[in-house]
């Protein structure tokens, strides 16, 4: 499974989109900063929004049309799915949000999203 993914900083903050073949471990780095670069350096490591793709090349194509978008389109794809901005990755990852306890993680299941590339 490959996933396309936004995170933020905050709700109508910094945001960024990404790509990955494994979407809890990729926002875990984000989150530890595990990586120098731009999302430690703004704190954007909120999982707001993703999408599940089987084919590779489909989630890349995916990202590089989101790219283009423009900003308030962006949050108008967030918001349809996640309106108040929550991290989904407790969600994903199985975590347990009032003790930290990690359980078996789950698999992250796709948002639905308009295929034309339209928000």
């Amino acid at each position: 499974m490959f996933y396309v993914y936004l995170l933020a900083s905050r709700r109508h903050g910094t945001l960024y989109l990404g790509v990955t073949n494994d979407l809890v471990r990729r926002v875990y780095e984000h989150k530890a900063k595990v990586v120098p670069g731009f999302t430690a350096e703004y704190g954007v490591d909120r999982l707001v929004w993703f999408e599940a793709f089987e084919d590779p090349s489909a989630a890349i194509k995916r990202e590089k049309a989101i790219k283009k978008w423009r900003r308030d389109w962006k949050i108008r794809l967030i918001e349809e799915q996640n309106p108040y901005w929550q991290d989904l990755f407790p969600e994903i990852a199985g975590v347990d949000g009032h003790s930290g306890a990690q359980a078996e993680p789950a698999r992250p299941e796709p948002m639905n999203a308009d295929r034309n590339g339209r928000a």
